[in-house]
């Protein structure tokens, strides 16, 4: 025993110096895709759990209808504890008040070497599952996918892991993950590589799909190999005859899932707008939500927790027209009350729900029209649901995967991807490519439009400048002479501000300030070379072109 223990602090010693060889590395991709899996397993049981006890019920797969029953102050109560809950711990373990989620994930990926928070994830995660478990309207992929980004940084820490070797770990959390969660190995694997990664790379495929299998055997061994959902069948000629209609309805899907996006934004800004005007503690502001949430579901209780009780019936036809349509549309107020509430969840279960809605409501007022062509009104149902949530995530290619694998049913792959493509090009046009990357935007994280546009913040100007007194840097008086020209960059600042005074100016070089307030005076660190700064984005650059082709 003692031998083992010494080769394994061998080994560990070895990947902290010399990082991990290929075989180790397939080896702690397993152990993350095992303990992603066990993960995403423990988080969906807590929010069984927990929404069992609140609302007191074993049948959480029908919560919907069980809190129908249920007297209207117990509706309006439970998610307002929860939302009291979740302030309270937003408050006192994060710095922003704010739930860290996919978004975070993909960021630490790009910036900071394939780590992600570790304090202030978890507190989202148990933030989250208490949203989930007392009536908000959200997904759980989002926290599942940043606790298992919380378990490849920490190993990324231990073996000191390079930028390439973190990222890839991540991207084996996240598989696994996603995989546990939809039972959906294939799409597990390539959403963390279309939309964490944002990368094909041939070296990362395999690892990402060792991790990804482990996690689906969790889930199968504690659920069985079921699909989520069950869909009837229907005549291949009548669904080839009616292809126009799903490019169509991929149209209207991708305004739908732009609309559901761009609410969340716009109820988040008037929020916060809202809470500065009146004074309200942060720690009141998902109390406050979880409120309105309450309301809200004493009339339609089909808006609580995930909702894959009025997804299913979506997809099987169980909802008439009027239905389908005021379900998508409080399916939307809901999701932006919670988001925009700061209560936690993910987006990606509610897009699927308002898809597979838009898409039955879409299907039945076709069918009425052209009967003697149509085939089921349930096909548009599930073309829908991949639609919205493809535009929504950004991700077309995964989302058209998860689909077929959380149904079984991959007869119908034309429909789905024919509105899933039209869907996408829309949608991704009317926000920053993705719900993700436009909440990144909105931060100020520049990570759309590409590599060329955020490597420049990830180089701080003191760490590229020349000091004072060094060779090649210009003298102390000709850099005051320039200040006064008003041409200068702070030295806090990252070469993303510091590149359009250049090209503005024209310079060779910039002086470098340290600039503390406005009643201190300013100190002259040294100088930046413009050289400098673009032998350093060049080599950036140059990085990531070479391992997204490797």
């Amino acid at each position: 025993m003692a031998s083992a223990w010494a080769d394994l602090r061998r080994a560990i010693g070895i990947m902290r110096s010399h990082g991990p060889s290929q075989v180790q590395f397939w080896f702690l991709a397993l152990l993350i895709g095992i303990g992603a899996g066990f993960a995403a397993l423990l988080f969906r049981r807590g929010i069984e759990g927990l929404q069992a006890w609140a609302y007191g019920t074993d049948d959480t797969a029908h919560i919907h209808s069980f809190a129908a029953t249920l007297p209207w102050y117990w509706l309006i109560l439970i998610p307002t504890l929860g939302g009291l809950a979740v302030g309270l711990i937003l408050h006192f373990f994060t710095d922003d008040g704010r739930v860290r989620s996919v978004a975070d994930v993909i960021e630490g990926a790009a910036m900071y070497q394939g780590r992600v928070e570790g304090r202030a994830g978890l507190a989202s995660a148990l933030a989250s599952l208490i949203t989930l478990s007392t009536g908000g309207s959200s997904g759980r992929e989002g926290p599942v996918v940043h606790m298992a980004s919380e378990i490849s940084s920490w190993i990324s820490e231990r073996i000191h892991a390079s930028g390439i070797t973190g990222r890839d770990l991540m991207g084996c959390a996240v598989a696994a993950a996603v995989s546990a969660s939809f039972n959906a190995p294939i799409a597990g694997a390539l959403f963390a590589m279309e939309v964490v990664l944002r990368h094909f790379a041939v070296h990362a495929f395999a690892p990402i799909v060792i991790a990804s299998v482990a996690g689906t055997v969790i889930n199968r061994l504690a659920f069985g190999d079921v699909t989520e959902f069950t869909l009837p069948t229907t005549s291949a000629l009548e669904f080839y005859a009616e292809l126009p209609a799903y490019l169509i309805l991929g149209v209207v899907c991708g305004f739908v899932a732009a609309a559901l996006m761009r609410s969340i934004f716009f109820a988040e800004d008037v929020a916060t707008h809202v809470q500065g005007r009146i004074g309200l503690p942060r720690w009141l502001r998902p109390a406050v939500t979880g409120l309105m949430l309450g309301v809200l579901a004493i009339w339609f209780p089909h808006v609580i927790g995930v909702g894959y009780e009025t997804t299913s019936a979506a997809l099987t036809g169980k909802l008439i027209l009027h239905e389908a349509v005021i379900f998508a549309v409080l399916k939307v107020v809901a999701v932006t009350l919670t988001m925009a509430g700061r209560m936690g969840g993910g987006v990606f279960s509610p897009s699927l729900m308002v898809g597979a809605l838009t898409g039955l409501a879409f299907g039945l007022i076709a069918t009425a029209i052209f009967p003697e062509v149509s085939g089921s009104h349930t096909l548009y149902a599930l073309a829908g649901m991949g639609a919205v949530a493809a535009a929504v995530l950004g991700a077309p290619i995964s989302t058209t995967l998860i689909v077929f694998e959380m149904t079984g049913d991959w007869q119908t792959g034309l429909a789905v991807m024919v509105a899933v493509s039209m869907s996408t090009a829309i949608g991704t046009r009317l926000v920053d490519r993705s719900f993700f990357l436009t909440q990144l935007e909105r931060r100020g994280v520049h990570l759309a439009a590409g590599p060329q546009a955020y490597l420049l913040a990830m180089f701080r100007v003191a760490s590229l400048m020349k000091p004072l007194g060094e060779k090649d840097c210009p003298s102390e008086e000709e850099l005051w002479e320039m200040v006064q020209d008003g041409l200068y960059v702070d030295g806090n600042a990252t070469l993303e501000s510091a590149m359009p005074v250049f090209e503005r100016s024209q310079a060779l070089h910039l002086p470098v300030l340290s600039i503390s307030g406005e009643d201190a005076p300013p100190e002259l660190w040294g100088a930046l070379c413009h050289v400098d700064a673009l032998v350093a984005y060049n080599k950036a650059l140059a990085a990531t072109a070479a391992e997204e082709h490797s």
